[in-house]
């Protein structure tokens, strides 16, 4: 057990004993935290309690994450015990939800969690009104092929005269300009509507407060909880859901192995996870609204609505202006910051999908580098034969059984989900 501290407070994280890392995050001074944002939320206008402490609890998980190391690595989901005491204006409310709230955070991690809610600052900062229209929808652009789809398709949806807000939040810098650039080419493909991207940057320091470096894991599975939670803060004004565009065979996270829990180790957008938390918030007190328009299309089915959208070349362009790639350390074999790797599993599904929409794929993947420059680190990163060995046949009922879907998600649907996703892969991959 892990036991973690995560405080606004300057002299409880100097006094405090017992626990076996502090993370401190203050608007002003020392912070364990990068960027501009301040522990109230002071940027993001008025902003409901609940929701401010949901971004608090949120960062508290990623950090903790980031600073335990899993005990080995390989494709198990390696499980870690942590008991997190987080400072939040709310406590009484969080804690009386503490344990579903744990069991949310352990679906998502693969880990084992327990909270505690502390009082936090009352001597709150207060957000002024932004000015700026309410927007009409907020959604998710992670700089990723299916948040840029989706993005783009609600963009070019809303009325004339609306507003979209564009949520994006990135630790690797090289993630960026993807975003920003995706950004641009969205106003520039619906110039009746007003495009607000918010762009953050929030993350664990490398250093702790006395200087010595902290742990760093790389798996980071908790990662979207934050995302989440800066969008939902960002959408709490108008009231609408907050849109996760994402894939729904990615969402159900296919086992490639049995070994494998999932594909990819994580539930970042399963529907389980997403109606779970959903459930925590709204009945906390946040907004919590979450809404995956697409958690019944396959990646290339995502793809072929751009395409009918703005044609071929357009969606071909737009859509290699995305990064899917798993690997954002690629920059550490000498190749240009945000390249893709080609052999992950996000780069295979992308290449797919553009093959299962006939769309030219404008991507220049490593693995298909002319001179062959950068052979060893693909074969280092290479999932391609497990893929092929997970394409070979079709999906049984059996793997649908094992997903813990939601009540609301019929198991046939995600059958039926599952193999048409597979077909794509084959299809790519005979």
């Amino acid at each position: 057990m892990t036991n973690l501290l995560f405080t606004i407070d300057e002299n409880r994280a100097k006094s405090a004993s017992g626990f076996d890392e502090t993370f401190l995050w203050t608007r002003l001074g020392k912070s364990t935290f990068t960027g501009a944002l301040d522990p109230h939320l002071t940027s993001f206008g008025p902003v409901r309690q609940e929701n401010i402490d949901f971004v608090r609890i949120a960062l508290a998980v990623f950090s903790a994450d980031r600073s335990v190391h899993r005990r080995a690595r390989g494709a198990d989901w390696n499980a870690r015990e942590f008991n997190l005491t987080v400072e939040v204006g709310n406590p009484a409310a969080w804690q009386k939800y503490a344990t579903e709230l744990a069991e949310t955070v352990g679906f998502l991690t693969g880990d084992r969690w327990s909270f505690t809610f502390t009082q936090g600052d009352e001597a709150a900062a207060v957000g002024l009104e932004l000015n700026e229209v309410t927007p009409s929808a907020t959604v998710l652009l992670s700089g990723g092929a299916d948040s840029a789809a989706g993005a783009l398709l609600t963009a070019l949806n809303l009325d004339k005269g609306a507003t979209l807000q564009l949520i994006s939040h990135f630790s690797a810098t090289c993630i960026s300009p993807f975003q920003k650039d995706l950004a641009k080419r969205i106003r520039a493909a619906a110039p009746d509507i007003t495009v607000i991207p918010r762009q953050t940057n929030l993350n664990r320091t490398a250093k702790r407060l006395n200087g010595t470096s902290f742990k760093s894991e790389p798996s980071s599975r908790s990662r979207s909880l934050l995302f989440l939670s800066l969008g939902l803060a960002s959408a709490e004004r108008s009231g609408q859901p907050l849109q996760i565009p994402e894939n729904g065979f990615a969402s159900l996270n296919p086992p490639l192995g049995p070994e494998r829990r999932g594909s990819l180790s994580t539930h970042t957008t399963h529907p389980r996870f997403l109606a779970d938390l959903q459930d925590v918030l709204t009945t906390v007190g946040a907004h919590g609204v979450i809404q995956n328009p697409f958690q019944h299309l396959t990646k290339g089915q995502m793809f072929s609505l751009v395409l009918e959208e703005i044609g071929n070349d357009r969606a071909s362009e737009y859509l290699g202006a995305t990064n899917s790639c798993a690997h954002t350390d690629a920059r550490y074999s000498g190749v240009a910051p945000g390249s893709s790797c080609g052999v992950c599993f996000g780069c295979i599904v992308r290449r797919a999908s553009f093959d299962a929409a006939g769309l030219s794929d404008p991507t220049p993947y490593l693995s298909i580098d002319p001179a062959d420059r950068y052979a060893d680190f693909v074969r280092s990163k290479s999932i391609i034969e497990a893929m092929f060995d997970f394409a070979l046949n079709d999906p049984k009922p059996r793997m649908v059984m094992k997903m813990s879907l939601p009540k609301s998600y019929p198991p046939g649907e995600a059958l039926a989900l599952c193999r048409a996703g597979v077909n794509e892969l084959r299809a790519f991959l005979e």
